[in-house]
């Protein structure tokens, strides 16, 4: 048997905040969201002048980075380079802004978030994850 890591509560909160402290300092009005590593949600922030619908697209794009094991953009670069048979799959949101949070090599959570650009809520959902210094 082997040991590994877990999200505490702690690690939700600087993960929050760092991610919610980004997405406010670009005047972003996006909604943040992290899981744990089985894509259950730990917690949910839609701030104001988001978009009511990303607050479900945050934690979709959240658990598809979670049980998919990589960035949510993976799977939406592979249906748009045309393997169109993916869109089957039963991951809620497979759109970039999902990221996952590994630790030790393992997949322990990730953090979604939906409200801007693509590439901009995964810039806020990383920057959410470099606050565990877990490079």
């Amino acid at each position: 048997m082997r040991t590994r890591a877990v999200l505490t509560d702690e690690d939700v909160t600087k993960v929050a905040e760092a991610a919610v402290a980004h997405a406010r300092a670009n005047e972003w009005n996006v909604t943040v969201s992290i899981v744990d590593d089985g894509g259950h949600l730990l917690y949910l922030r839609r701030l104001d002048g988001a978009p009511p619908i990303s607050s479900e697209v945050a934690p979709g794009k959240a658990r598809t980075a979670a049980l998919g094991r990589r960035e949510s953009r993976f799977f939406e670069e592979m249906i748009r380079d045309g393997r169109t048979a993916f869109l089957s799959v039963p991951l809620p949101a497979m759109l970039e802004g999902g990221v996952p949070i590994i630790a030790n090599g393992d997949v322990i959570g990730a953090v979604g978030v939906s409200g801007v650009k693509a590439d901009q809520d995964a810039a806020i959902a990383r920057a959410g994850i470099k606050a565990l210094n877990l490079d």
